[in-house]
């Protein structure tokens, strides 16, 4: 299995938006961010991959698998998170391990307990008083307690502290150590994305803009801080975009190196994942 999402022409039409023929493969063992600014679009596209909501497609495929013809069996090797749990919180977490053990065929609860002492969560606590951060470590306890291939993840990030951030981002990176582990992330904190995805997928306004490795974006993307001169001489297919600033232009380029070699003494330096978004969304072509 080369890829463990195959998605063709997926669409999905409302009255004020439309999803527009998104095609995106996701290599097995990546982790593939997902970026774009509020309603572009990525909450939709995960909606319609869980098959939350119904959408047109030529092709859906997971683990090597039609949608329509496995969804049961693919939704057993799926863990999703999003932005807040929708357990009752009035449950305790023992009461939840309960609840999944009669629901997921594969629930390991002795993992699960590991995993409640490992993230100092009160296995007799009511939800209703944890904290957020405290409620995201519980989603991902039960996440990887149950041997998920592919695990989802819509803007579960959002809000949570700098700290329990980063304890995620690592468990992120543990779960990837299995090459047979998959990610999908969709955040608009793209700076944990630039620390841990190995690919990038950008929604703009209903379409797919690109999905490029992160390796392809660090070493073949700069930002030029230049003037108007400079902009002129640059190759129209070298240049992505611009953004006129009081008294320079800043200027995202591709084909980095090649560029490097023709403009020896050019100050070219290396964007973030939030920078490129930017120049794609608001850049002058």
């Amino acid at each position: 299995m080369e890829n463990v999402i195959e998605i063709k022409k997926l669409s999905k039409k409302y009255e004020d938006f439309a999803l527009k023929d998104i095609s995106l493969s996701i290599p097995n063992g990546s982790i593939v961010g997902l970026i774009g600014e509020n309603g572009a679009g990525k909450s939709t596209l995960i909606k319609a991959l869980l098959g939350i909501i119904n959408a047109d497609y030529d092709e859906l495929k997971l683990f090597d698998k039609e949608y329509l013809q496995s969804e049961k069996e693919i939704k057993q090797d799926i863990a999703v998170i999003f932005d807040e749990t929708h357990f009752n919180q009035e449950f305790t977490p023992r009461f939840i391990g309960k609840i999944l053990a009669n629901i997921y065929p594969n629930w390991q609860n002795d993992i699960y307990e590991k995993m409640l002492e490992q993230f100092n969560l009160p296995a007799k606590k009511k939800l209703k008083k944890f904290s957020r951060g405290m409620k995201m470590k519980l989603e991902f306890a039960i996440a990887l307690s149950h041997d998920a291939k592919l695990l989802i993840l819509d803007e579960a990030t959002s809000g949570l502290d700098p700290i329990v951030r980063d304890d995620i981002l690592n468990m992120i990176r543990d779960f990837t150590i299995d090459e047979d582990h998959s990610v999908l992330i969709s955040s608009h904190i793209t700076s944990d994305l630039d620390k841990i995805a190995d690919y990038i997928a950008y929604i703009h306004q209903g379409r797919l803009l690109f999905n490029k490795s992160y390796e392809e974006l660090h070493e073949d993307y700069g930002i030029i801080n230049g003037t108007k001169e400079i902009l002129e001489t640059l190759n129209d297919g070298d240049i992505v975009g611009y953004i006129k600033e009081p008294y320079s232009y800043k200027i995202l380029v591709k084909n980095v190196q090649d560029l490097k070699r023709v403009y020896c003494d050019l100050e070219i330096s290396r964007p973030t994942i939030e920078e490129i978004m930017l120049f794609y969304a608001k850049g002058v072509k």
